[in-house]
């Protein structure tokens, strides 16, 4: 009774949006989704940290440049028709198209680009992370984002960074979300730049605009009539929260959603045998590992958290809870990325309860400890964290299971307020800095510098060799030697490092018939393009 009451409540969301009727059978110019979304909790670019918001204000807004869809290592034109880069390496300059159109009807100019990006510096949220690690800050912004005219934005660096990270990084992320400075302003609330009116709307250019947000029930977006590029080819995306795998499946085996985005592995292999029903994956940037707060004196003892590394049967989880949904990973660098350990070096680590055991021994914690584990609501996240807890009582660990809705896992795993958390964290680009320059990396430890888009700053893990080694290996010229100095990184991270990482993650979804289009990679999922028929 309790799986169909639940069933009934995802079925009846749909009745929220009014001109929306519950459908067996979705509309023609309609794509339907089930998501947990329950960790969205806002749409400004300049703060959204999760990865199911990412994804929606990629289709929202557009950025400087884009993520190439046939090459997830390079970059294509968007608000920017082109670039060039000064010859010291130290300016980049973006010419912009003519005709990009804000919804409120006003051209879309370098000085809402300069606007924008400096935005993001000036509220100082956990994404000014994503470009004062590049050297940007706020006290210089108006110097290094640059208006010139109405259709030239510069871009000032104070180190010669590789370029093309750099438009990875900055220019293709959400930061570089190209906002509508002149409405911004207008709602402005205690001189906020519109951030509180961007909790639930949408202020940019791009494909679709967020026209309805229902906190835990449903997101739903419109195709921008005045949007510059290719017409989308849904109307609309409707995404209904759906926390339960088993609810998503029936849904999508009845024809009431065309997508199902957090299915569990034993549902993805019933589904792929389906002929009304296509299973697709790719493979994402995208880490799950065990954090610990190594503010915690246990915690901080390197051979406590390895110990951890040696309590989980890594092949026999790929083959079970994570199938279709994971591979082992050792390294926080996952596979694909420039600078990546390969499959067997990134993953060295198996089940041996005596050498864990041995480790908490010559830690001094032989007789073990007890310790919270707090998870969110993926539908592997259980079966991976009892595995894990059933494997560390063999050792004496008492890890006591504390779940919780995503949004509340996120706040606590940025305030510290944890002893050890599950969680996943993903990268914007495909290489090893992506990753190692915030789970390596923490510019300051205090907890007055509140650095909450730092991992290694949430877990209170401060190394200044780990520092100054990341950013030797982002200068160095030689990429032969780069890459060999990111894999001792690598080699030596996942020995002493402030987490246990566990699986790099594949995006799957379940898709069914009427879906003919789906287009994603490791970085975006292109909604413009999906198509039925």
């Amino acid at each position: 009774m309790k799986k169909h009451a639940s069933l009934l409540k995802c079925v009846a969301i749909t009745a929220l949006l009014g001109a929306i009727p519950a459908y067996a059978g979705t509309p023609a110019d309609t794509l339907v989704m089930a998501r947990n979304i329950d960790a969205i909790s806002t749409f400004d670019p300049a703060q959204i940290g999760e990865v199911v918001t990412d994804e929606l204000i990629l289709n929202i807004c557009d950025s400087l440049v884009g993520i190439d869809p046939e090459d997830e290592a390079g970059v294509v034109p968007s608000i920017a028709k082109d670039w060039t880069v000064s010859e010291d390496g130290m300016k980049i300059t973006f010419n912009l198209v003519e005709d990009a159109v804000f919804p409120s009807g006003k051209p879309v100019t370098a000085k809402d680009v300069a606007w924008s990006l400096q935005r993001v510096l000036t509220l100082g949220f956990g994404n000014a992370a994503t470009m004062t690690e590049y050297g940007f800050s706020a006290d210089t912004a108006e110097a290094d984002l640059v208006a010139v005219d109405d259709r030239t934005f510069e871009m000032n660096l104070s180190r010669p960074y590789p370029i093309a990270l750099i438009l990875q990084a900055i220019a293709a992320n959400r930061v570089a979300a190209v906002l509508d400075s002149e409405t911004l302003i207008g709602e402005e609330v205690d001189g906020d730049l519109g951030n509180k009116y961007l909790t639930t709307n949408s202020a940019c250019v791009g494909p679709y605009a967020l026209r309805q947000w229902n906190a835990g029930e449903v997101v739903v977006l419109e195709a921008n009539a005045n949007y510059d590029g290719p017409a989308p080819q849904m109307k609309r995306i409707i995404i209904r929260h759906v926390a339960e795998a088993q609810a998503q499946r029936l849904l999508l085996e009845q024809g009431d959603i065309d997508v199902a985005r957090d299915l569990g592995a034993e549902d993805l292999r019933d589904l792929n045998a389906n002929p009304d029903i296509q299973v697709v994956s790719t493979p994402k940037h995208q880490i799950y590992y065990t954090a610990f707060n190594n503010g915690d004196p246990r915690f901080a003892d390197d051979r406590v958290r390895l110990a951890f590394k040696y309590l989980m049967d890594y092949d026999a989880l790929a083959d079970t809870v994570m199938a279709f949904l994971g591979i082992p990973r050792a390294s926080v660098v996952p596979l694909g990325a420039l600078g990546a350990l390969d499959k067997d070096e990134g993953q060295p680590f198996s089940l041996d309860l005596e050498k864990a055991k041995a480790l908490l021994t010559e830690a001094g914690y032989g007789d073990g400890f007890s310790a919270r584990l707090f998870i969110g609501t993926l539908p592997y996240t259980s079966a991976i964290a009892q595995h894990l807890q059933a494997n560390a009582a063999k050792v004496g660990i008492d890890l006591k299971i504390e779940q919780m809705a995503n949004a509340q896992l996120f706040s606590a795993f940025r305030g510290r307020e944890f002893d050890t958390v599950m969680l996943s964290w993903q990268t914007a680009v495909p290489h090893a800095h992506g990753m190692l320059s915030r789970h390596a990396v923490n510019p300051d430890n205090s907890l007055e510098a509140a650095l909450t888009m730092f991992p290694s700053w949430r877990g209170a893990w401060f190394s200044e060799d780990f520092n100054k080694r990341v950013d030797e290996a982002l200068f160095e010229k030689d990429e032969a030697k780069q890459i060999e100095l990111y894999k001792q990184i690598q080699r030596d991270h996942m020995q002493t490092g402030p987490f246990a990482y566990q699986f790099q993650l594949l995006d799957t979804a379940a898709l069914h018939k009427t879906v003919s289009t789906w287009k994603w990679n490791a970085f975006r999922v292109y909604y413009a393009d999906i198509e039925k028929g």
